[in-house]
């Protein structure tokens, strides 16, 4: 797999019984590694048994330390070097399960720096070595909205499959290249689709269910090929302009749900590496990323227990907005079927 990150950062991860804005604190530890949703991906390829090539911009204000960090990860690092200093995002987590996080933006990239990153992931590409190119991320300050629109395209001449996990800009600017799939969670397609920001969903909402099928199809109408709109502990949509899945998740005991989204990422890739399509696909997806909120690093998982979590998982299925469950009720005709959509297949 080819992860296409051009916004790494620092992470520091601080653990506190609470945060408390206006006071001095003592954490009892705070923790530096590497990070990025990208880093994440690559983190769940490893755990499955697969060594990943990562492409970012490596600041060269802070070379040194994104070396030593990456050098430390289960990922082949590729940096395109720029001026400026890394990003920097800070993590807090609290007893209560609270967590707060503080995103720097990222250096400000110039026009030939963005042409020398395009140039580093067809070089990837043209070494046939990967089946999947994962864009994910935000982009820094001065990459084209369009940005993940071009690597689509650069994959798809080169025969790959493409999985966009953006927000905002990043991701509206995707879909015209027409992305295998494309991965939001709810509140980055309702601020695509709605064209305004919008903070956080209600999981308990039981309107969710509903709202992620409708994301999916206009995501699709826009130029995805297919979708799958996440909504945390409720579960997942997917499918193209016309059917959709539900897939719900289990209850677990969330230790750091950060990189969630990530991890689904990476175990729905490592599934499409398996052989599995479609909905099967998307339902190990969910168990990865629910597996991974089990475990204080973002982007670590258990393999056996994805597999665990994705033998109990049963999708329900939409057709113009009504939706039943797997489990012996009556699928609406016309109805995406346990395999999806062929298109994903091949």
């Amino acid at each position: 797999m080819l992860i296409a990150t051009p916004n790494i950062t620092v992470d520091r991860t601080v653990r506190l019984p609470e945060l408390r804005p206006g006071s001095v604190l003592r954490p009892r530890r705070a923790v530096v590694t590497a990070g990025g949703k990208g880093l994440n991906v690559g983190r769940v390829s490893a755990a499955f048994g697969h060594r990943s090539t990562l492409v970012s911009f490596q600041p060269d204000g802070d070379a040194a330390t994104v070396a030593r960090l990456f050098a430390a990860e289960p990922v082949e690092f590729v940096g395109v070097a720029v001026p400026g200093d890394v990003r920097v995002a800070t993590i807090y987590l609290e007893d209560s399960g609270r967590v707060t996080v503080l995103n720097e933006p990222g250096p400000q990239i110039a026009a030939d720096a963005w042409a020398r990153y395009e140039d580093a992931i067809a070089a990837e590409l043209a070494t046939g070595r990967h089946r999947t190119l994962v864009c994910s991320g935000s982009l820094p300050p001065g990459v084209p909205d369009d940005a993940y629109g071009r690597l689509t395209r650069l994959g798809h001449t080169a025969g790959v499959r493409v999985v966009v996990d953006a927000a905002r800009a990043a991701l509206a600017g995707a879909l015209d290249a027409g992305p295998d799939v494309v991965t939001p969670n709810l509140a980055e397609a309702d601020g695509v689709l709605a064209g305004h920001e919008v903070e956080s969903v209600h999981e308990d909402d039981p309107s969710v269910p509903d709202r992620a099928a409708a994301a999916v199809r206009e995501l699709c109408r826009r130029g995805a090929r297919t979708a799958a709109v996440t909504a945390g502990a409720a579960g997942t949509a997917y499918g193209d302009a016309g059917d959709v899945a539900w897939i719900p998740t289990v209850a677990v005991e969330v230790v750091n749900p950060i990189g969630a989204g990530d991890s689904f990422v990476g175990g729905l890739v490592e599934a499409y590496e398996e052989g599995r399509a479609g909905v099967d696909a998307v339902v190990f997806a969910v168990a990865t990323a629910t597996a991974s909120v089990e475990r204080e690093l973002a982007g670590g998982v258990g393999p056996a227990r994805a597999r665990e979590l994705a033998a109990t998982l049963r999708p329900g299925v939409f057709r113009s907005g009504e939706r039943s469950d797997e489990g012996g009720a009556r699928r609406p005709p016309g109805a995406v079927s346990e395999h999806g959509p062929a298109r994903l297949e091949a």
